[in-house]
Parts: structure tokens; sequence; C-alpha cells
């Protein structure tokens, strides 16, 4: 690869990572690495898509990024509100895609049994 392809894949890349401050409120991040294909996060990404797309719902952005790091708990989705707050979602499957547009995005509240807190014991407690 040339340099001026590499500036251009890092350019893309950064316009896709600062939706948010292009008047999209929600950002959504599904890991696409091998793990979460593996997993099944291609379909999930899929029903991500079609759902916001169907609604013409303009103010979300959904984006696949690598491995986010947890790789035994793909497929991982993220959302990320207009102030940067973070939301990880684990194990999700494509029948949750709906759920977490409508609860989390839509109702402004998180989709408890799909938080990675659940599944992951951080430092001696179980977060919410």
């Amino acid at each position: 690869m040339t340099i001026e392809q590499l500036k251009k894949i890092k350019e893309e890349a950064s316009q896709k990572m600062n939706m948010i401050g292009k008047g999209n409120a929600f950002r959504i991040v599904v890991g696409m690495a091998t793990c979460g294909i593996t997993a099944g996060a291609e379909p999930v990404y899929e029903a991500l898509k079609k759902i916001i797309n169907d609604r013409n719902l303009e103010n979300i952005s959904v984006i696949s990024v690598g491995c986010i790091g947890e790789c035994a708990l793909e497929p991982i989705v993220e959302v990320f509100d207009s102030k940067g707050f973070r939301t990880t979602y684990c194990k999700v499957k494509p029948m949750d895609a709906e759920r977490i547009i409508d609860t989390h995005i839509l109702n402004g509240l998180v989709v408890e049994d799909l938080l990675i807190a659940k599944y992951k014991k951080i430092g001696g407690y179980y977060g919410a």
C-alpha cells in the first residue's frame, strides 16, 4: 500500500469515528474482528443497519470496528451517546438489535440483560 492509500483509509476511519460531532446523537459500534464475525456479529450489524434505514433514523450511525477486546463475550455492540458516554452490550443476537434501538436509543434505558457487566466480574464486583 502507498502512503496516499493509507492516508485515505485513516481519513475515512476518522470521519466514521467522529460522526457524533456531525449531528448524530448516537453511534453504534459493532466489533467485527475475526472473533466477532465468528460469533455472529455480521448479522447483528446488518440488523442494526436495516432497522435504522427502514425507520429513517438519521441521528444514529452504525459502524464496524476491529477487536473490542472481549472475544469470549462477542458479539459486542457499544452505544455512544452525543456526550460520548458508552454502554457496552455483549452476546448480542440479531433479534436484540430492535431492543437496543427501541429501549436504549429511543427511550433512554439500558437493555439490562445484555450489559457486559452482567457477564464480566470487574474488580471483585459485578458492575451495572
